[in-house]
């Protein structure tokens, strides 16, 4: 049995699909999916069918992120923030354009239950960006902080390494998890290919909307999987890279 955590998939179905296939994923397999997977390449829609089919035979938790929310915000009653819409919007409303009412509405439904947040039975945390409460996520007073927050990702960064989770100069925010898994920051921000860690922070980002790979991580192994360069799946397509 396997957890498997996923990075941002922005819409790169082709990616998803590879990525799948080379993890050989079978029905005992847990998957965590760490959000934004529409905006960006042209597959947005079909990549949440993809995600609705594959729940059927695994199982799935699919975390919300910030571009899921736009989406969801359009779905529910037509609204089209101008924001989403320059920052891989429009990719997402053409790959709608040729889906029936009623599956738009499955999605709608789909968006609608995703959790902000998922610990599992070995206390690991699994967030699409971050939270910002020293008493960990269930004091979280702004749910949009879920989606949006960098702070817990730069401070791991700006960490002396040396510190050890049990010492009393270990931050209270990240003591409060054996290991926090986390995508939004694109680890192409730092010149980095392949998921970064800090301190006990994982983030599985590895910028598949932009010019990176789709990525997913064992989390008991850390064994590693990618995809190809979403651009070379992508020929003839700019994904985010505008």
């Amino acid at each position: 049995m396997r957890t498997l955590v996923f990075g941002d998939i922005h819409g790169g179905l082709r990616a998803l699909e590879q990525l799948l296939e080379r993890l050989k994923v079978n029905p005992t397999d847990t998957l965590v999916f760490l959000g934004d997977y529409v905006d960006g390449w042209s597959e947005s829609a079909q990549v949440i069918s993809k995600l609705i089919d594959l729940s059927e035979s695994n199982n799935c938790v699919f975390i919300k992120g910030n571009h899921d929310v736009w989406c969801e915000d359009w779905l529910r009653d037509g609204t089209a923030n101008p924001v989403w819409v320059q920052h891989g919007g429009k990719e997402t409303l053409e790959s709608y354009s040729k889906v029936s009412k009623a599956e738009r509405d499955e999605h709608l439904r789909f968006f609608q239950n995703m959790p902000l947040y998922h610990l599992d039975e070995e206390n690991r945390l699994f967030v699409h960006a971050g939270f910002t409460s020293m008493h960990g996520v269930e004091r979280e007073v702004h749910p949009q902080t879920f989606y949006y927050d960098r702070t817990l990702w730069e401070m791991a960064l700006t960490m002396d390494k040396r510190i050890e989770p049990d010492s009393d100069r270990f931050p209270k925010r990240l003591k409060h998890y054996k290991e926090i898994y986390i995508g939004h920051t694109p680890t192409l921000y730092y010149h980095k290919y392949e998921p970064m860690k800090a301190a006990n922070v994982w983030n599985i980002d590895t910028g598949a909307a932009f010019t990176g790979k789709l990525s997913a991580l064992d989390v008991n192994t850390k064994e590693l999987y990618q995809s190809d360069t979403v651009t070379h799946l992508y020929p003839n397509e700019l994904g985010r890279n505008k």
